[in-house]
């Protein structure tokens, strides 16, 4: 069985306004995920740095992240990184240049993770609904369009308020949502804003990682999910 964690990470801001990555690690190591999609995971402007300090993650995790993006000052493409523990296989990458009204994109990759190939996405979807629509077509024919068929799940902040419309609509049609609960705002979750989305698994367990620590560390609160591949 396979765990995916989902957590926009707002920069590594928390509620207490400070920046601070050794607290996202903290929370990343109470969940222990085995394949995490980060949103947020880099800074927006100059040089676009990743959060998360390279020697942070060497030293002081079990995870690395999968280099995806052009920049090597990056964590991801567009703040999505996808992370995989450091002993997991990576078969193939792309980024996902999706119609955008703001710096938007989405990752994927093929991975071995517990001995499985499968298939993970990482997004974060615009705020506007048309757009979202939109990028929700363009990442499932990219899907479409991979030479092979593996397990696969989708994963991000959708940004998304309907409980089943726009670009859930979309999506659902070939995967469905995890039904893992509110995520934002981490002081009181009300929005589903945060997805995990799954075809070719038996989901075994699923939840909203709420403990203390993670309802400080960012806007959002992690997301995740146990998979077992059909």
């Amino acid at each position: 069985m396979i765990k995916v964690v989902s957590y926009n990470i707002h920069k590594g801001i928390g509620l207490d306004r400070q920046r601070d990555p050794q607290r996202i690690l903290d929370v990343l190591h109470e969940i222990g995920g085995d394949v995490i999609a980060l949103q947020e995971a880099d800074r927006r402007f100059g040089t676009k740095a990743r959060i998360i300090p390279q020697r942070l993650m060497d030293e002081h995790s079990p995870w690395r992240a999968i280099q995806i993006g052009h920049d090597r000052a990056s964590m991801g493409f567009h703040g999505n990184a996808l992370l995989v523990r450091k002993e997991a296989a990576v078969q193939s990458c792309a980024t996902l240049h999706i119609p955008a009204l703001e710096p938007r994109g989405a990752i994927r990759a093929d991975v071995v993770a517990n001995g499985t190939p499968i298939r993970v996405l990482g997004m974060h979807l615009d705020l506007s609904g048309l757009w979202r629509r939109k990028q929700a077509r363009a990442i499932l024919a990219h899907i479409d369009g991979c030479p092979a068929r593996l397990p696969t799940v989708l994963m991000g902040d959708l940004n998304e308020w309907t409980p089943a419309g726009g670009c859930l609509h979309d999506f659902g049609r070939d995967y469905p949502s995890v039904q893992t609960g509110p995520s934002f705002h981490a002081r009181r979750p009300v929005g589903r804003l945060d997805r995990i989305m799954t075809r070719g698994f038996r989901v075994v367990d699923y939840g909203v990682h709420a403990s203390v620590i993670a309802r400080r560390a960012s806007d959002h609160l992690p997301i995740w999910a146990v998979l077992d591949p059909e």
